[in-house]
């Protein structure tokens, strides 16, 4: 009887922790490169802990660290070197970098790394950001929000976007449909 009440009880946890994830606000984005290619795609998932987002870009990703942020407009126009993803998203008007004393942006995240066959693997937790609307940090405002890959590393401190470089991915924030 011990065995089957331990089972019953796993097999409970197991159905609510499901069910809490099915509540859980989530969120796509599919990756693009300068060319208009697709690359690479990421889940975003509301957790306690902040967004979870997981994902990878399959290719054509320079090998070596890139700066990886949330941007304030859900617009990735190649022809504009991805430049109509607008400024890094930002509701707390702070200064860009974790190192910054007076940063950071609420899209600043940690570098991603690129493997020599040009694929980065990501997964990160940004606890600034919601996809729950009303909270502080909302992502699908009426211009929605996007994920960029930089060509270079983000030093964490340089205003406003950690001399990461040119634009190189984006992917636009959809919210998952229910």
């Amino acid at each position: 009887m011990k065995k089957t009440t331990i089972a019953l009880l796993a097999s409970l946890a197991l159905t609510g922790a499901a069910a809490a994830q099915d509540t859980n606000p989530g969120a796509t984005a599919d990756f693009v490169d300068a060319e208009g290619n697709e690359i690479g795609a990421v889940t975003l998932l509301q957790t306690e802990e902040g967004v979870n987002i997981t994902g990878a870009l399959e290719m054509g990703i320079p090998e070596g660290e890139h700066g990886f942020h949330i941007h304030e407009t859900g617009d990735c126009d190649p022809s504009t070197a991805f430049e109509s993803a607008g400024d890094h998203f930002d509701v707390a008007s702070h200064q860009h970098g974790f190192d910054n004393p007076q940063g950071p942006h609420s899209g600043d995240i940690h570098n991603i790394m690129a493997d020599a066959d040009g694929r980065a693997v990501v997964e990160v937790t940004n606890d600034m950001v919601s996809l729950v609307e009303g909270e502080d940090g909302y992502l699908f405002d009426d211009d929605g929000s996007a994920l960029v890959v930089h060509a270079d590393p983000d030093d964490y401190v340089t205003d406003p976007s950690g001399n990461s470089g040119d634009r190189i991915a984006c992917a636009v924030v959809e919210a998952a449909p229910n």
